[in-house]
């Protein structure tokens, strides 16, 4: 992507960019911030395919689950949506009513505004996978309870055992902490390459957190930094 597409982007993001006159790619380069960013690995086992397993017969699965309670309101599963050939996985924590409704993930406002968040990194939704931690609408968009979680966590491992990214986008906090099983707050899990089964996975904030608080989109665009540096270590 040109300097000129990315600075598109990132006004669109609500991000101010200024570039020097004898450095017009400044904003390719990583921000000091990221570039100190601290390392913790979290390793746990690896992500195994079930022996025969494939995209279809996990959608099927998925669609008819009825592991917990959240299967009694939800409108369809929302499995997950992208290039099941991508380097880059990014994980949610729950649909919404405008997910519930249309069975994809990261719609509306929220999705918009992850979008634009990608392209400003020289991506498109067709060149990543995206899914959540669980895949039913919890009632009235309540965070997911650890139950429900660990209802839906086989079929994550699942998605994550056949895509094999290469880095992994925790969005929001209670993706960062279902994946990284760690209850640290986000301010402590952000600006780390953090390891997930031998995957770096960088947390970043919800886009529906940053269209209600606007001033930490700088601070994104930093996140969104650290992951592009890191894909290409």
């Amino acid at each position: 992507m040109d300097n000129a597409t990315r600075l598109h982007y990132l006004q669109a993001m609500g991000i101010d960019v200024w570039i020097p006159k004898v450095a017009s790619n400044a904003v390719d380069l990583p921000s000091p911030e990221a570039d100190q960013a601290d390392k913790s690995g979290v390793l746990i086992e690896q992500f195994v395919p079930t022996p025969n397993d494939n995209w279809e017969t996990l959608q099927a699965e998925v669609s008819v689950c009825t592991r917990c309670a959240l299967c009694e309101a939800r409108t369809q599963t929302v499995f997950g949506a992208g290039n099941k050939n991508a380097d880059w996985m990014i994980v949610g924590e729950a649909p919404g009513q405008h997910e519930d409704e249309q069975g994809l993930p990261f719609v509306g406002n929220a999705g918009l505004l992850l979008t634009e968040m990608l392209r400003a990194m020289g991506l498109n939704r067709e060149d990543v996978f995206i899914s959540n931690i669980v895949k039913c609408r919890p009632p009235n968009d309540r965070d997911p309870e650890p139950a429900e979680s660990k209802s839906c966590n086989d079929y994550l491992q699942r998605q994550c055992a056949l895509l094999k990214p290469k880095i992994i986008l925790a969005v929001g906090r209670i993706a960062a902490q279902t994946l990284l099983k760690i209850d640290a707050p986000l301010t402590q899990l952000r600006g780390k390459v953090h390891t997930l089964n031998n995957t770096p996975v960088i947390v970043v904030y919800h886009p529906a957190y940053l269209l209600r608080t606007p001033s930490e989109k700088r601070n994104a665009w930093l996140d969104l930094q650290l992951a592009m540096q890191t894909h290409k270590t």
